[in-house]
């Protein structure tokens, strides 16, 4: 029972982490490796606003939301747009800012085990005989939600549908009048607030390490790989896969092999089937 709940937390928890990256990806095809950089500044940045400002803790979390959109759109516009097509160069690119700002943080002196975030929820509950503390269930239930809404927002809004519409075809979507390097900039900025979003979630249950950032990138990786980059459907089963797996390994091992659960899967995934489990866009383009 333990395995199965705990299991369940883990995969949603994947789940928001890879939720931005293949947002960004399956819309503008730019793998933004400054996603963990991010994760790790939105952490940083609730903490210094609550704490040196004395700021609320919902103004807070406002902000860092805003502003972890903003600097999305930032890192396109002032390096993105000027190699955009160039895929080994966007990597480079993005993950030299990522670890830019992350490296910032430790020159600052923000080291050590006193950072962290307050839960949103307190308390526990008890499942059948075990024990999961409220900020994990509210992290399986916001997992639900926020799927649910970006599944909404692609598909009944007019920037949903713009996204949609460059991720199928730029040229056609272009023909229509729709601006490619803000449609693009805007998928930036959402898929920086949707990390933001899971580091507000997922930090409360432990502190905020620079060194958070690299484990970050490379389970939203690991996702986004086994499940097809761009796949939605792959995210969610693949979270689902890695989750478990990880969950079970720490239970039967040690939790220093979870991280290996993740580098496993993405070496079996591109040595059986290298464009993921549902990623038949990527597939057919392999073929050609």
């Amino acid at each position: 029972m333990g395995i199965l709940i705990y299991g369940f937390i883990n995969s949603a928890i994947l789940a928001l982490l890879a939720m931005g990256f293949n947002l960004t990806f399956g819309i503008s095809g730019v793998a933004n490796f400054a996603y963990g950089a991010i994760y790790v500044f939105t952490g940083f940045l609730v903490w210094i606003l609550i704490n040196s400002f004395a700021l609320g803790y919902w103004i807070s979390v406002l902000i860092s939301l805003c502003l972890a959109f903003l600097v999305g759109v930032f890192i396109f516009y002032a390096v993105i747009r000027r190699i955009k097509g160039m895929a080994l160069s966007e990597v480079i690119a993005t993950f030299g800012v990522g670890i830019a700002g992350m490296e910032l943080f430790r020159y600052f002196g923000f080291i050590g085990s006193k950072y962290g975030l307050p839960p949103i929820f307190g308390g526990n509950v008890s499942i059948g005989h075990v024990t999961v503390d409220l900020q994990r269930i509210m992290i399986g239930v916001m997992a639900v939600l926020l799927t649910l809404f970006v599944y909404l927002f692609t598909r009944h809004t007019k920037i949903g549908l713009a996204f949609r519409a460059i991720a199928q075809d730029e040229r056609t979507a272009l023909t229509f009048g729709i601006n490619s390097d803000k449609t693009v900039a805007l998928s930036m900025g959402f898929g920086s607030a949707l990390g933001a979003a899971s580091a507000i979630l997922i930090l409360p249950l432990g502190n905020i390490t620079v060194e958070g950032g690299y484990d970050v990138l490379l389970n939203a990786l690991a996702v986004c790989i086994v499940g097809g980059l761009g796949s939605s459907v792959g995210i969610m089963v693949a979270s689902g896969l890695i989750g478990y797996a990880q969950t079970a390994t720490a239970f039967f091992l040690e939790t220093h092999w979870m991280m290996l659960v993740s580098l496993i899967a993405i070496a079996m995934i591109l040595t059986v089937k290298p464009s993921g489990l549902f990623s038949q866009q990527k597939e057919l383009e392999e073929r050609v």
